[in-house]
């Protein structure tokens, strides 16, 4: 039991930290030199306000950050051409440069601009192309097969970064074939020792940009998870110094008490439906699983075992459970039926698993495994149970996987301090977020906004 406590398995054990009022910074180390390369070159502005905000930057960046693009910078760039007909196809292909973003920002009234861009396959274009379509300004046109995409939308000057976001979403989405995950937000909370109220609940793009303090509080704030469709956070407190689980509304800071029954409340995870919530209790002795019915507060007892279960996580279609336990000696995952009730042991290899959860597909299971006295983030097929450890970082913990199931944010020692951190789901990229001031621990990674 202390061993599962000890290493969080019970949410309150966790003691949750985070960034301070800067943003958290990206350092990739690891794995952009095998990704694709593409070249996003800088929006040419035409106006008298320049805003503040560069297109073309965040672009580059959030596609790095993605770990399957490595965009090429720009004084390597053979030229800067504004739309597809100016590009010189051949000098890119030498760069070997497979995809080319160009844009324009036109100044069109106080604080509107209109944007337009063009995502351009360079071996297409180079090749002649062919007849085919595109989007622009969300109509289709008749185009040419080496635009992937073009489209012209106005916002006003402080949506420069949001639509950034959503161009990478674009972007992403034709290269890969897969939904992009940049308009989304993390969550986490924030610990600042000097601080009168030491815990923070914070929200914040999924770079660290425009962060919301949702919450202040001199008692531990823990265990934050995102209702389904993104407006609701549900999180553990301990201000009347005992556990409590509470739901708030991140744009309206309205909050309500969920469960504050004597012993733990703890680990609450949404159902995909939103309509029920499962969560660690120990009112009945022991720390079991349990779901509750959100609208009637009726709870189901899921598990009954004399060791500690918890860390409950629903699979995608919302029929089991997947919970750590030491049932069997040391911790390791299991599954439960919600239905039927009917348990069975996940994991085998390594010491100890622990922290699971399902990736977005339902083929994979990525969690935190311990291997020689090692804690890393690792993911298994579910079908092979093949288990391949993705991290090589210290003390690992805490893993949330990106909606679309690309990249997992997880929580890891750097130096003395405790950071965020980034791996892809193959383990070949990875990146740090360390912060200005502050520890920063248990990340939440939103569903698509």
């Amino acid at each position: 039991m202390l061993k599962l406590i000890g290493r969080g398995l019970v949410a309150f054990a966790l003691v949750l930290s985070a960034k301070s009022y800067a943003s958290l910074e990206i350092v990739i180390t690891d794995g952009v030199d095998s990704a694709r390369p593409v070249a996003i070159v800088p929006f040419k502005f035409e106006g008298n306000t320049l805003p503040n905000q560069r297109i073309a930057d965040i672009v580059s960046a959030d596609l790095m950050r993605s770990g399957k693009f490595n965009p090429i910078a720009v004084t390597r760039m053979p030229q800067q051409p504004t739309n597809s007909k100016e590009i010189d196809y051949q000098r890119w292909m030498k760069q070997g440069v497979e995809a080319v973003v160009t844009g324009t920002i036109r100044e069109v009234g106080v604080n509107r601009y209109a944007v337009r861009f063009e995502l351009v396959d360079v071996f297409k274009g180079a090749s002649g192309g062919g007849s085919s379509s595109a989007i622009i300004g969300g109509q289709l046109t008749t185009g040419l097969s080496h635009i992937l995409d073009a489209r012209e939308t106005t916002i006003s000057g402080d949506q420069f970064r949001q639509y950034a976001h959503r161009i990478s979403d674009i972007v992403y989405e034709k290269l890969t074939g897969e939904r992009g995950a940049f308009l989304t937000k993390i969550a986490y909370v924030l610990v600042r020792d000097k601080a009168d109220f030491k815990y923070q609940l914070v929200v914040a793009d999924y770079d660290g940009e425009n962060e919301q303090v949702l919450l202040r509080a001199k008692e531990p704030l823990m265990s934050p998870a995102w209702s389904p469709d993104g407006t609701k956070l549900a999180y553990v407190t301990f201000e009347k110094r005992q556990s409590q689980i509470y739901i708030q509304d991140i744009y309206t800071g309205r909050r309500s008490i969920l469960t504050s029954f004597k012993g733990i409340n703890g680990a609450p995870k949404w159902s995909p439906d939103g309509r029920r919530m499962a969560m660690v209790l120990s009112k009945d002795g022991n720390a079991e699983v349990y779901v509750m019915d959100i609208a009637t507060k009726a709870l189901t007892k899921l598990t009954n075992h004399r060791r500690i279960d918890t860390e409950p996580n629903w699979s995608p279609d919302g029929s089991k459970l997947i919970f750590s336990s030491e049932r069997g000696g040391n911790p390791q995952i299991y599954s439960v039926n919600v239905a039927s009730g009917v348990t069975e042991r996940v994991t085998f290899e390594g010491e100890m698993n622990l922290a699971a959860s399902y990736t977005p597909d339902g083929r994979g299971i990525v969690m935190v495994n311990r291997t020689n006295g090692q804690y890393n983030i690792a993911r298994m097929d579910v079908e092979s149970r093949y288990l391949q450890v993705l991290t090589r970082t210290y003390l690992d913990e805490s893993p949330s996987i990106a909606p679309n199931g690309s990249m997992i944010i997880y929580s890891t020692l750097y130096g003395s301090s405790q950071v965020l951190a980034l791996v892809s789901m193959d383990g070949r990229f990875k990146a740090r977020l360390p912060a200005a001031n502050g520890r920063v621990k248990s990340p939440a990674w939103s569903p698509f906004l």
